[in-house]
């Protein structure tokens, strides 16, 4: 990156931190709020929406600090967002939540890997698809795109997948709670089918606030299910690196050609912060409200970090390479869907009643 102009760069980087702070702002209009559209979504859309008006208008020289954005300010921003759980949640919470968050990640994640290649998808959009559904949404999507390496326009598909069905979800599961259709699961159950199931946060969040709207009590246990599947992430990383090392390797031409293995060190610092932070939340020489503020602000700049890796990939995202991708993607998220919300119903009644 220093090798460009640096002004040049900084333009570039500047017209993403602008997106962002609109992202932002747009975020908190009520309508948008219903949605449960997170500052990252609408900041991925204001970036698709640059991409296909006044991209060809500015210059190539700014490309750089766009990519900066998408690359070094997104691995700080994953890192960060480990301000966001601790490992008491983790005991809090009981192994039935554990195990449901473990069996439903990794089982979406090879079924979207055998799936996408039923349905001819590219190796780098199934997996991006597959872990973000499988983990926690947008940012597992921004997890994973170090590793994977893939194009911007591949992460904009996988985030898009995530974006309708995540949706989709937040209203429909407490509509099927409504229905009497969970009436097979206690309330503890359903809290750990919502957070295991979901896609991002912010629709466990939504879906959880409107199932208490309508008795139950969930809320705050599928949160934490949610957060302890996100902890996956790291782990889940990890193995993808060494099995695309593996898969690099064996495609290679020569038998003497090595491949070099990505370690996402970003993975480990991330739950280094979680450490960290559960360090902090068990610390009682710190004040409450301190720590409290402290955090948040914290978690603040974080969304924001992300906000701008979204909307730096959304500007690398045109229209054309959507009609690239085709309709096979979306064909692949909406499988893994009725897998999470049908086989995810399953799992969970089983590790219940076994409990």
């Amino acid at each position: 990156m220093f090798k460009e102009n640096k002004g040049e760069v900084l333009h570039g980087i500047l017209l993403i931190v602008l997106f962002s702070f609109s992202a932002s702002y747009i975020a908190e209009f009520d309508f948008v709020k219903k949605l449960s559209f997170s500052p990252l979504i609408v900041g991925i859309i204001l970036g698709m929406l640059y991409a296909n008006s006044l991209r060809n208008k500015l210059p190539e020289t700014w490309v750089p600090g766009i990519k900066f954005c998408s690359k070094q300010i997104l691995r700080t921003g994953v890192v960060l967002y480990g301000f966001k759980l601790t490992f008491q949640q983790v005991m809090a919470i009981g192994l039935p939540a554990i195990t449901a968050d473990l069996v439903i990640v990794a089982g979406t994640l090879l079924l979207g890997i055998l799936l996408g290649k039923l349905f001819k998808v590219d190796g780098q959009t199934a997996l991006m698809t597959s872990t973000g559904s499988a983990i926690c949404g947008a940012a597992a999507v921004l997890g994973a795109e170090p590793v994977v390496r893939c194009e911007p326009h591949k992460t904009a598909v996988a985030v898009s997948t995530v974006v309708i069905f995540g949706t989709l979800s937040m209203f429909l599961y407490p509509v099927m709670y409504r229905a009497g259709w969970l009436d097979g699961l206690s309330d503890q159950a359903v809290a750990v089918y919502v957070g295991s199931t979901l896609h991002e946060v912010a629709h466990v969040v939504g879906a959880g606030n409107a199932i208490d709207a309508a008795g139950g009590q969930v809320a705050d246990a599928a949160t934490i299910t949610k957060m302890i599947r996100v902890m996956l992430l790291a782990p889940a990383l990890v193995i993808m690196s060494l099995f695309l090392s593996r898969r690099r390797k064996g495609s290679a031409d020569g038998p003497v050609q090595k491949s070099k293995i990505t370690i996402p060190w970003f993975a480990f610092y991330f739950l280094l912060v979680i450490g960290l932070n559960s360090l902090l939340q068990s610390a009682a020489f710190i004040p409450a409200e301190t720590l409290r503020a402290g955090i948040g602000f914290i978690n603040d700049v974080d969304t924001f970090l992300l906000t701008m890796a979204m909307t730096a990939l959304g500007a690398e995202t045109s229209i054309d390479k959507f009609k690239q991708a085709g309709a096979k993607p979306f064909y692949l998220a909406g499988a893994l869907y009725l897998w999470l919300v049908l086989g995810g119903y399953a799992i969970v009644k089983l590790l219940f009643r076994a409990g």
